[in-house]
């Protein structure tokens, strides 16, 4: 396991490199300026822009400006924002819990809505509950997050006023007042992300499962006098994890971006907002910081999803 660990980490390395240069040449080679508001101005001289691009260093070749890039980025040094002039890494901390809060809370929501329900519509297949639950998901994962979060809106924002459509991050309370707020602030960008996931994740563990609840140790496992919960859980769930838990592996990094569509909708201040007007006025550092880090955490989570199957299943060893 050592040993396949070791190797998967150094075949990321590449990988990652190769995903930075083509990231960073196709920022710095796409359209717009970060001075493009300077530029317009009649009373700022040429000599000035000119200046700030040389401090910046965005007046050198791209392959230059990547290598200090890439060298400053292995000390811990992602550089300042074009546009707030603020460290980068003071942005990402300032928007990052809010995040965490909504994506994270809502990824809980959707396995603790998704695993029973999936489990109990393929031990119960064909039956009320499981067309009940598989039109759901479908339905669910047919609507997009922007339509479900203006549903949403219209409904218990406008009609029948219970919950604010604009999340606010620096709630004025404390104590019970405040974590009352919180909720009532946060359940709509929740439950929205929330319902996607769920309908998404539904439909890989109910796949799942009907793929092993008919092999033929789970029969064993019952001719043996094993309660139909112990079968499900203790045998058939075991087994129908593995696929699961490569979506579940690959959906944890989503966590850290944030949701770029359900945050705008919102206006919740995270990462994915964050993303988007970053990526709106060129502002190269924060935008490499952001989705350089979800690359790294792909490749990572990747890896931790492989090593998980040899947890789950026995029989998969790494040589």
């Amino acid at each position: 396991m050592a040993k396949f660990i070791a190797r998967r980490a150094l075949i990321a390395i590449p990988t990652l490199l190769a995903i930075s240069a083509v990231l960073f040449t196709i920022l710095a080679l796409a359209p717009g300026d970060p001075f493009g508001q300077l530029a317009q101005n009649p009373d700022v001289p040429p000599e000035v822009r000119a200046n700030l691009r040389r401090q910046l260093g965005i007046d050198q070749p791209v392959y230059v400006q990547y290598v200090k890039w890439l060298a400053a980025s292995v000390q811990g040094n992602w550089g300042y924002s074009f546009v707030s002039h603020v460290d980068v890494k003071v942005l990402i901390q300032q928007r990052l819990p809010t995040s965490l809060l909504i994506v994270g809370s809502a990824y809980l929501v959707a396995l603790a809505i998704a695993v029973p329900v999936g489990i109990l519509s393929a031990v119960r297949q064909y039956s009320l509950l499981d067309n009940v639950a598989t039109t759901f998901a479908f339905l669910g994962y047919s609507l997009p997050t922007f339509f479900t979060g203006l549903l949403f809106i219209l409904v218990f924002s406008i009609y029948l006023r219970w919950l604010p459509f604009i999340y606010t991050a620096d709630i004025q309370a404390s104590g019970l007042t405040y974590v009352w707020e919180l909720l009532r602030h946060a359940i709509m960008p929740v439950m929205v992300l929330a319902l996607f996931q769920a309908a998404h994740l539904t439909r890989y563990v109910r796949a799942a499962m009907l793929d092993v609840i008919h092999m033929d140790y789970i029969n064993t496992a019952r001719a043996k006098g094993l309660s139909a919960v112990q079968v499900t859980l203790g045998h058939a769930f075991r087994n129908a994890l593995i696929p699961v838990v490569t979506i579940i592996a690959l959906d944890v990094p989503a966590i850290f971006t944030g949701a770029i569509i359900t945050e705008q909708i919102f206006r919740v201040p995270g990462i994915g907002s964050l993303l988007i007007n970053s990526i709106q006025s060129k502002d190269t550092p924060v935008v490499m910081f952001i989705v350089f880090t979800y690359a790294i955490l792909v490749v990572a989570f990747t890896l931790v999803a492989d090593v998980l199957y040899g947890v789950l299943d026995p029989r998969i060893r790494y040589a």
